[in-house]
């Protein structure tokens, strides 16, 4: 029987590999590549007016998704179909220059953010199989209450994504 296939095998690895990952992690504390602390607190949100804000992260390649391009869209309960309210691009730090809604446009809704995956890869020149396993992604989400600001980090790659409501 070979490793693959014995279970006590598997949990000598693991347990070996956890031993040995555990006896570095002090020897990475002090090296010159561990990440700093931040030196200033995050920036607060209390009192922000109420609005709906975007941060895309590309996984990828392991930076912040400058140059996405987003479609936003409502949906519309009279006529039962959704109707297109912007686009929009992300700049430098993957966010866009203004927030998707504000002021009156932003209400309480269905929406949906279409990512352009597909172009937004082709556009950077990343290596992937044809057709793209990913090419337009559909986040969809309720703003409740248009008192409170609701902002989406999204973390995607050519083959996966996740998204939340942050703070």
């Amino acid at each position: 029987m070979d490793a693959h296939q014995d279970p006590t095998a598997r949990r000598r690895f693991l347990r070996t590999g956890l031993a040995l990952g555990t006896a570095t992690l002090p020897a990475l504390a002090g090296a010159a590549e561990a990440p700093a602390g931040l030196a200033t607190a995050p920036r607060s949100q209390a009192g922000a007016p109420p609005r709906l804000t975007v941060h895309a992260i590309d996984m990828f390649h392991g930076a912040t998704g400058a140059g996405l391009r987003l479609s936003l869209s409502r949906f519309d309960t009279a006529k039962r179909e959704w109707q297109h309210l912007l686009d929009a691009d992300t700049v430098a730090g993957g966010r866009t220059a203004q927030p998707l809604l504000d002021g009156e446009a932003y209400r309480a809704g269905r929406y949906e953010l279409l990512l352009h995956l597909g172009d937004y890869f082709s556009r950077l020149g990343a290596k992937l199989p044809q057709p793209a396993f990913l090419t337009e992604v559909p986040l969809r989400f309720v703003i409740r209450d248009a008192a409170e600001r609701v902002h989406l980090p999204v973390l995607f790659s050519p083959w996966g994504y996740s998204y939340y409501r942050g703070s």
